[in-house]
């Protein structure tokens, strides 16, 4: 029996390589199986923004402590700029951020550190919906 695999485009936005590598472990390269993971990574706004017009990126997950364009700020203006922006999640430091990731209308508010099982499962849930046309309920893990 044959599994078929479905490939998703992730974009990891940061200006900390050591972020953009917990977020790449975090999630891994096939969180599950018959799930395939290929990223492209921005360390700045403009850079992110041309990769997004430039391919068709699946999810984008950003660094809400990024500097000097944060990850909540660029969320929101992703989702106010585009037609139909890719999904969107947002990592957060604190928990009391947790009300300007709502503000930036993510698809998804992940804490540091990282958890590779939530993580993972958060950013397969939102690729799967995805694909299937379903709009993802904000979800918080």
């Amino acid at each position: 029996m044959t599994t078929s695999t479905s490939e998703y485009a992730v974009l990891l936005y940061s200006h900390r390589p050591a972020v953009i590598e917990q977020m790449r472990s975090a999630i891994g390269e096939e969180p599950v199986e018959g799930v395939k993971i290929e990223y492209a990574v921005a360390g700045e706004y403009d850079e992110a923004v041309a990769l997004i017009d430039k391919f068709a990126v699946d999810l984008v997950l950003l660094d809400g402590e990024a500097q000097p364009a944060g990850g909540l700020g660029i969320a929101r203006q992703l989702r106010d700029e585009f037609d139909e922006p890719p999904t969107l999640a947002v990592v957060v430091a604190r928990a009391a951020d947790r009300w300007l990731a709502a503000w930036s209308r993510a698809d998804a508010v992940l804490m540091h550190p990282l958890n590779p099982v939530t993580t993972g499962q958060t950013v397969v849930d939102l690729l799967v919906s995805r694909a299937a046309g379903v709009a993802p309920a904000q979800r918080a893990a």
